[in-house]
């Protein structure tokens, strides 16, 4: 089986190719190649859909996070009021057999969160909420 997508993260574009055989996915993003075991085990910490370049001690002046893509909140890392560093781990959205990790790209106070453990979300609806 073969999936084709068209991805923008950031008003940057990727085209990207899943194609899973037998036991083995291969994922291709913009012609680079991920190939991945489905035998083993540490497959959930392999397979992620991370942010490529993200400062490093800098912050935005992003006051939102949204979903990426649609998907099902698996896990949430952090609380309303938390303080939050750069590039902290906030919540893993499932899609596709994939689980894909939201990071941080701010600083802050966490004012909101929109949506609890196992709730649907649509691309680009808001997820957290900052100060």
């Amino acid at each position: 089986m073969v999936m084709n997508l068209k991805i923008k993260i950031k008003d940057k574009e990727y085209d990207v190719e899943i194609e899973e055989e037998d036991n083995e996915v291969t994922i291709t993003i913009n012609n680079k190649e991920y190939i991945f075991n489905l035998d083993n085990e540490e497959i959930n910490k392999n397979i992620l859909v991370t942010q490529e370049s993200l400062p490093k001690n800098s912050s935005t002046n992003e006051k939102e996070v949204k979903a990426p893509l649609s998907g099902t909140v698996s896990d949430i890392f952090v609380a309303e009021n938390e303080e939050i560093k750069l590039g902290k781990k906030l919540l893993t959205l499932s899609a596709m057999k994939m689980e894909n990790e939201i990071l941080s790209e701010t600083e802050g106070k966490i004012k909101k969160i929109f949506f609890k453990q196992n709730d649907k979300v649509k691309e680009g609806e808001i997820l957290i909420e900052f100060y």
